[in-house]
């Protein structure tokens, strides 16, 4: 196979980053970088085009950098309450993700943020407070804390007291006394 030499004008999964020299196969450039923009051959002067690519990804890394550090000091102060659905005793339906997680994130705090940068072990499953690790940059990491709360009430069991007697029955239609006398006195 012909091998040939470009330069990567955008970031390509698997490949390179911009301003990255790379060999590949002559089709794949011809057919599929050139056409879509993504690379230019390694020319004379694409060569010294190469520097301002170099340039104009250092400034963008950096501004990145700066954007998700600022981001995860502000993330660190703040508490994602999310509402699930659960049953009489408490149990959750179905479990908490990192999409909504990141769809709270949006609608309580305007807070932009791929899934895939919220860093889940496995799906939350249960109710209460629970910290999640936040992987916005390389460099930069961050710990959320999210509340998972119920939309249903959970049933309080109330006591009864001394004073108040519950009725008394019995099973298999046996009248109670109390039942006995009245049938009595409605009958007279």
């Amino acid at each position: 196979m012909a091998k040939t030499e470009v330069i990567l004008t955008h970031n390509i999964v698997g490949l390179g980053g911009e301003s990255d020299q790379v060999k590949v196969a002559a089709g794949y450039a011809r057919n599929y970088l050139f056409p879509q923009g993504l690379a230019i051959p390694v020319t004379g002067a694409n060569k010294r085009r190469l520097e301002v690519l170099r340039q104009r990804r250092a400034e963008r890394e950096a501004h990145e950098f700066n954007t998700m550090s600022e981001l995860a000091k502000s993330i660190t102060k703040l508490t994602c309450v999310v509402k699930v659905k659960t049953g009489d005793d408490g149990k959750m339906f179905g479990s908490v993700t990192n999409g909504t997680i990141a769809d709270e994130l949006k609608h309580q705090f305007d807070i932009s943020l791929e899934k895939k940068k919220i860093h889940l072990d496995h799906p939350i499953r249960t109710t209460g407070e629970h910290e999640i690790e936040l992987r916005l940059h390389p460099e930069v990491k961050a710990t959320l804390k999210v509340k998972v709360e119920s939309l249903t009430p959970v049933a309080v069991p109330t006591e009864s007291t001394g004073s108040q007697e519950a009725p008394k029955t019995e099973k298999r239609g046996r009248r109670v006394e109390g039942e006995a006398d009245a049938k009595s006195k409605k009958t007279k």
